[in-house]
């Protein structure tokens, strides 16, 4: 299983691919320089083998590599973070 997180910013989203397949997606936004985190999709043929994770961390990654601030608006997310206090230093209010 190759698993692949890219952003897309013509569709203003990370995607996640599955051996080139579209698995999934985070939609964003970007306020003010922040980066807004609005929303987490997966395929339902992908629910529930940790797809959904890959392409939050994978995302999270990115946004830390460019040195973004992110604000997070999508419930998924949101949890997500809570479960990773890792990622916490670019949320913006930690």
């Amino acid at each position: 299983m190759n698993l692949l997180v890219q952003d897309n910013p013509a569709q203003r989203r990370f995607e996640i691919l599955l051996d080139d397949s579209l698995a999934g997606f985070i939609g964003y936004q970007v306020e003010s320089g922040t980066t807004v985190l609005v929303h987490t999709e997966v395929d339902p043929g992908f629910e529930g083998q940790g797809v959904g994770s890959r392409l939050a961390a994978g995302t999270l990654d990115q946004l830390r590599e460019r040195g973004d601030t992110v604000r997070i608006t999508c419930p998924f997310l949101l949890t997500f973070v809570e479960r990773h206090p890792e990622y916490a230093s670019i949320v913006d209010g930690g």
